[in-house]
């Protein structure tokens, strides 16, 4: 390795974990766990992802998105059993459990099917948890006790101006300030850092009277190993459901972030490898009582732009994390909640996707409608339930347009033959019908599949010509099935030509070739069929 890259990977590690630092303090303070747990996560997920992961750039570690889900697996934890103490085994073997599962991810080569996911759907996911964000941060904002949910958040805002914290709402107030207004002094020096520590010593040297973090632990962390053993769980079956959410979000986090990473870099990332690297690291976070996290984009940008070039700068942000812990725990306990409260909005801010909702007037209605419906069912009911009925929605109407594009283009050929096709037709002049299929024809396209039919001429020949038609599925050949038969009881005979090798083998294993139509009625070519059906 160059000395080049080591210098950069250096540098770039150093001011990763600068900018970590009170986002991790900021995050685990959020999700209930305490401070610590964030540092503890950010320090596992910096190396072990790093170490093992497949985007050399990237920094990983708890980001606004998993601290939320995380909280939420917190409180229901601590709901049942009563207090964080009991809950903890059983919470960190959701968290440990959900590392495992991106490792399976990883080795099952899911990371190559996260593309998919549409637009809309990630778009009002990531907003909502802007919002979240922003919500649970109100109350400490003013510096007061917020409420535990969304609903009763917004429910008791105008409680707020009687009971503010003027310290407090000072500290935070300046704290966002401060974060958006230093980068114009200059950006040698990350505001958010510069922010904690001022308005910190204004907190303790002015003895103000606002919430603090508290005592954080010093030294390196335990390990839970009594989160492994399944006793200590109350509801495996809840425990497995949480840990899906997580894995399944902490895995688009981190791909959309290696995707950011390697246009900035120019390289390609391994998104299986990546995914199992996340795994490694999110299941000894687990391990040693930290937060869950993912690829984090701000610290990954920071990274890149510092000289970061390989895994090594990611590796050093969390061992510089780690002698943060080792060395100034007790300094980071003075930390008002207020100033991290400020840092959170900020975080929020940042999340919410303004260029999706700007451009909702212009996008299709659809997906305008998709992108709100996950927005507000992120926010007021549950994620995992608004990324799955997003998905359905997204799936249901692509399906519905796929089928409409589909029969559209087949019926629009009914009066426009192909010119290879004319002279056939003209030979055969109300004998023949050629019907041509541009797309898929799948479970969507079934219904428009039978309405091609029910309106078919009365001929003596069909013709399935079908050199658009890259895949059937189940339903496709069921229904071609059910079709060739319907045209076989009026005596019609059917044939095909320019088949593709998926449809032709399919047709084949349901024995719709030869049982349906025989093998002399299967053309690779029109020539050869306007050969064999000429007069």
């Amino acid at each position: 390795m160059s000395t080049q890259h080591l210098k950069g990977d250096i540098f770039g590690g150093l001011t990763a974990a600068i900018v970590a630092l009170p986002l991790a303090l900021a995050f685990g303070v959020s999700s209930g766990m305490g401070a610590i747990a964030g540092l503890y996560g950010a320090i596992a997920l910096g190396i072990f992802a790093s170490v093992f992961g497949g985007t050399k750039t990237q920094i990983s570690g708890p980001t606004g998105p998993m601290a939320v889900v995380s909280a939420t697996v917190i409180a229901s934890q601590i709901a049942y059993f009563g207090s964080l103490e009991e809950a903890l085994p059983s919470i960190l073997a959701t968290f440990a459990l959900a590392g495992v599962l991106q490792i399976v991810m990883g080795i099952g080569r899911v990371g190559e099917y996260i593309k998919y996911m549409p637009y809309p759907v990630v778009s009002g996911f990531m907003s909502g948890i802007g919002f979240i964000i922003i919500i649970l941060q109100i109350f400490p904002f003013f510096g007061l006790t917020s409420p535990k949910t969304i609903v009763d958040t917004l429910l008791a805002v105008g409680d707020i101006p009687s009971q503010i914290n003027y310290q407090a709402l000072l500290l935070s107030a300046g704290t966002v300030a401060t974060i958006y207004l230093f980068p114009k002094v200059t950006k040698a020096v990350p505001s958010t850092l510069v922010a904690l520590i001022v308005f910190t010593l204004i907190s303790v040297l002015l003895n103000f009277d606002v919430p603090i973090i508290g005592d954080i632990p010093t030294g390196l962390p335990d390990f839970h190993f009594d989160a492994l053993i399944p006793t200590n769980w109350h509801d495996p079956m809840l425990i497995f459901v949480e840990a899906i959410t997580l894995a399944a979000l902490g895995a688009i986090d981190s791909l959309l972030t290696s995707v950011v990473a390697d246009n900035m870099t120019k390289t390609q990332h391994n998104s299986n490898r990546e995914l199992i690297g996340q795994g490694i690291g999110n299941f000894f976070a687990g391990l040693v009582g930290g937060l869950p996290g993912a690829g984090a984009t701000m610290r990954t940008v920071v990274n890149i732009k510092s000289g970061g070039r390989t895994q090594i700068s990611g590796t050093l942000h969390g061992i510089f994390l780690l002698i943060v812990l080792l060395g100034a725990g007790a300094y980071a306990g003075v930390i008002p909640l207020a100033v991290l409260a400020g840092i959170l909005m900020t975080v929020g801010i940042g999340i919410i996707d303004y260029k999706g909702i700007k451009d909702m007037r212009f996008i299709p209605k659809s997906d305008a409608f998709i992108m709100l419906s996950v927005l507000l069912l992120t926010v007021l009911v549950d994620l995992l339930q608004a990324v799955a009925v997003g998905m359905v929605m997204a799936s249901l109407w692509f399906m519905k347009e796929m089928s409409r594009n589909a029969e559209e283009s087949s019926m629009g050929v009914m009066h426009n033959n192909l010119s290879d096709e004319q002279e056939l037709v003209d030979e055969l002049k109300g004998k023949i019908y050629i019907q041509h299929f541009n797309g898929p024809i799948f479970f969507g396209f079934t219904s428009g599949f039978k309405n091609i039919i029910r309106t078919m001429p009365e001929v003596e020949k069909v013709v399935f010509r079908m050199h658009n038609v890259p895949h059937i599925d189940q339903s496709g050949m069921y229904a071609m099935e059910d079709a060739i038969m319907m045209l076989e009881q009026k005596g019609i005979e059917v044939y095909i030509c320019c088949i593709n090798k998926q449809p032709k083998h399919m047709l084949k294993n349901i024995k719709i070739i030869p049982n349906l139509i025989p093998t002399k009625n299967i053309y690779k070519d029109f020539e050869s069929l306007e050969k064999a059906l000429s007069i």
